[in-house]
């Protein structure tokens, strides 16, 4: 009896292990499983949110309704190109129709068209001198900005009541668009006119860098000291134009902006027309700023070719160290491309990554690495293009990229502080 006693005693103090494990293990089981349910919980979310379909850009110029009244029974001047549309399909921006032939089709009193570098339909090269003349299609006298006047005349404002400012911007200092801002603001401010901007996307405005133009060297290709790649829309810019009283002689242009909706710095914006000759796609306004020092060396950025600013070349650089091969030949926007007919070597970037920076190691490489160093920079050109003679010295002196990056620093972090009160997107 006491063997049977014990044995019972035995079995029910196992069998009394045995259920607290199996509870514990219950416990920890649903404690897991709901532990899991939360954190899965979060994740569902952001996925969720990382699903939401982009709302589509709506670029100034699309929102008649806020513009249009302003224009009417006004004698309106457009500043204008190729780019200055508006989009009949804000998916896609395939199908659009020039600014100009709407204002006219809404019965505004469009004067004339004010016409910026490469002309009013784009078709000029870099640098190539415009004339006046006529608009074939809608027979409006065109007044060019980048001829032998940069400014509008006193003359030409005298039966004008308000100017439109339309023109797709790439953000990059010696893009001289910006520059055509600045003197239609000065004009129009001379003259007591208003300017009304139809904003647009920047599609370099996810990244502020590059040297800070040196007053000293204000030209056309860089009138203002900002950084080469400033962050701003054409109507943020035209804030900071007036704010930093660049104008000059305590002038203020009268400026109304159309924002562009569902927009901020960070959006990727894929121009549906080439802003000029030589950008013709997404890749070459990426490379833009970093090839574009190249303008002022001996060195091809794909001029003359099909693929601009995506390439770069030179007769001068080694075939042992560039074993990419091209040839320049005139074609549309470059009818004199350097190194015409001659074989370059150089590099293919169509496949290189997306730029969040300035790029400078294919220049410094080039310059170590052309056969004929004498003659790589041609100084004017180079100091109005990086806006100060320093680049090209400190790249003579062998500093790396790094080195002479940081010497770009207390400038741009001062920019970013000024810029910030211009801001019209997050």
């Amino acid at each position: 009896m006491v063997f049977v006693r014990n044995a019972f005693k035995n079995t029910f103090l196992f069998l009394l292990i045995i259920f607290i494990f199996c509870l514990y293990g219950i416990k920890t089981s649903f404690s897991s499983f709901f532990s899991v349910s939360e954190n899965l919980t979060p994740k569902t979310s952001v996925a969720k949110d990382s699903i939401k379909k982009q709302l589509p850009i709506i670029v100034g110029a699309n929102l008649t309704g806020e513009y249009i009244p302003i224009l009417e029974n006004k004698k309106v001047a457009i500043v204008g190109n190729q780019t200055s549309v508006i989009f009949r399909d804000s998916i896609t921006n395939k199908n659009y129709t020039h600014l100009v032939d709407s204002l006219l089709s809404r019965n505004i009193k469009i004067q004339k068209v004010f016409a910026p570098e490469h002309g009013f339909r784009g078709k000029a090269d870099a640098g190539e001198l415009i004339a006046d003349g006529k608009d074939i299609k809608t027979g409006l006298p065109i007044i060019s900005l980048h001829g032998k006047n940069k400014k509008p005349s006193q003359q030409s404002l005298s039966d004008v009541d308000i100017i439109v400012f339309d023109i797709q911007d790439v953000g990059v200092r010696f893009y001289t668009y910006i520059s055509t801002l600045h003197y239609v603001m000065q004009a129009c401010a001379e003259n007591n006119i208003p300017v009304l901007i139809l904003d647009r996307p920047n599609p370099n405005a996810h990244y502020i860098d590059g040297p800070t133009l040196e007053p000293e060297h204000s030209s056309f290709v860089g009138v203002h000291p900002i950084p080469l790649v400033h962050g701003m829309t054409i109507g943020e810019y035209a804030k900071m134009v007036n704010g930093e009283g660049w104008l000059g002689k305590n002038l203020t242009c009268n400026i109304n902006i159309i924002p562009v909706k569902n927009y901020t710095h960070s959006t990727t914006y894929s121009l549906p027309i080439r802003p000029s000759p030589n950008l013709p796609n997404d890749k070459a306004i990426n490379l833009y700023p970093s090839l574009g020092f190249f303008e002022g060396t001996t060195i091809n950025a794909g001029r003359g070719t099909e693929t601009q600013f995506q390439i770069f070349g030179s007769s001068d650089l080694p075939v042992e160290k560039y074993d990419f091969a091209y040839i320049p030949k005139p074609n549309f926007g470059s009818k004199y491309p350097k190194h015409r007919g001659e074989v370059c070597y150089g590099k293919d970037l169509r496949e290189s990554k997306h730029l969040d920076s300035i790029n400078l190691e294919w220049l410094i490489n080039a310059y170590r690495n052309t056969n004929a160093k004498e003659k790589f920079f041609n100084t004017k050109s180079f100091t109005i293009h990086a806006g100060t003679k320093k680049l090209e010295e400190q790249i003579k002196q062998g500093l790396t990229f790094q080195e002479i990056r940081n010497t770009w620093v207390k400038d741009l972090q001062e920019f970013k502080i000024k810029r910030i009160q211009y801001l019209i997107y997050p």
